[in-house]
């Protein structure tokens, strides 16, 4: 019996796997690797695919000096800036949105939080979208305090968005403006106001394979059932301008174990995805489960007609489910 197959089968019983398991799954043969994420993908998931979008909300003058990001207004990447569009600007894009068949749409804001007058901004835009646009709506705001959360949800905003992007070990490799532990809060306080989340990392920033492991497990622990994998797209002027971006076969791995970490999760190939050769489409037959579609926040994506026509090609079917 190969290693791989004795931890699917554990997966599989939901038996505990433990980090050092998963460590080994980094050096095992890509190919069975991948073949046996996949099935645990189907034995837990089923075909079920979700694809959502993003709307880049508030762009630039962000005074967070994460290191990957072109927003940041500690580096000179020649961003956009404006400040957070209208009611109708966001309503008019969600409706566009739904009508091509995504299920789930998102604002993403720049900047380490909101204002409270933007917070009352973000919730007349929810509220407009789902009292006549059949999507659900998810945000990313940063550091939000617990009665901003409460605002929005609601207001209808069902999920909120915020990577751990990376383990709690590198997270200052990254970021020293704000904590691990400060995405941490951010994260409960979202929960208890009843909101589902969407968290995951960004790959390629220099980081262990130990690193990718302990973030993995991580998620585990805040039970988070929506996980972005984001490609670090190497942006002129930010400190990680001159990184080499990540192999397709090292993508491919890295949503392979996972996969064997967080069976049961929407597994979200997110930012750098264009990047990939096939635009992701051995990822989907690795363990990955969902998609963000179009343009991400400062980079050009894949047309949503061509992801949809890739999910129904992969067997998969659209569908969303909050959890």
């Amino acid at each position: 019996m190969s290693l791989i197959h004795e931890i699917k089968q554990k997966v599989l019983k939901r038996e505990i796997i433990t980090p050092y398991q998963t460590l080994q799954l980094f050096d095992a043969p890509i190919d069975e690797l991948c073949n046996a994420a996949d099935e645990i993908r189907h034995h837990f998931c089923g075909n079920t695919f979700d694809i959502c979008t993003i709307i880049n909300a508030k762009s630039g003058r962000c005074f967070e000096d994460c290191k990957f990001c072109a927003q940041s207004a500690h580096y000179n990447t020649k961003c956009e800036q404006y400040s957070l569009l209208s009611v109708q600007e966001i309503f008019d894009s969600a409706k566009y949105n739904a009508d091509k068949g995504i299920l789930r749409y998102s604002l993403v804001t720049s900047g380490k939080t909101l204002s409270d007058k933007e917070i009352e901004s973000v919730c007349q835009t929810v509220r407009k979208i789902i009292r006549s646009v059949p999507i659900r709506v998810c945000g990313s705001f940063g550091l939000l305090n617990d009665s901003q959360y409460k605002k929005l949800y609601e207001a209808g905003l069902t999920r909120i968005h915020n990577n751990l992007e990376t383990s709690e070990k590198n997270f200052p490799n990254m970021c020293t403006t704000h904590s691990f532990t400060d995405k941490i809060t951010a994260i409960n306080s979202a929960k208890n106001a009843g909101m589902t989340i969407c968290s995951g990392g960004i790959f390629g920033i220099g980081e262990s394979v130990q690193d990718r492991i302990d973030l993995a497990f991580s998620l585990k622990e805040l039970g988070v059932k929506s996980i972005p994998i984001n490609l670090l797209n190497p942006v002129k002027g930010t400190p990680y301008e001159n990184n080499t971006p990540l192999t397709s076969e090292e993508v491919r791995r890295i949503v392979a174990v996972f996969r064997f970490i967080l069976p049961e999760a929407f597994i979200r190939l997110a930012g750098g995805r264009g990047l990939l050769a096939d635009k992701g489409r051995s990822c989907f037959l690795s363990g990955a489960n969902a998609a963000i579609s179009g343009d991400m926040l400062t980079t050009a994506g894949i047309s949503i007609d061509t992801d949809m026509k890739m999910i129904k090609e992969l067997g998969f079917e659209v569908t969303v489910k909050d959890e």
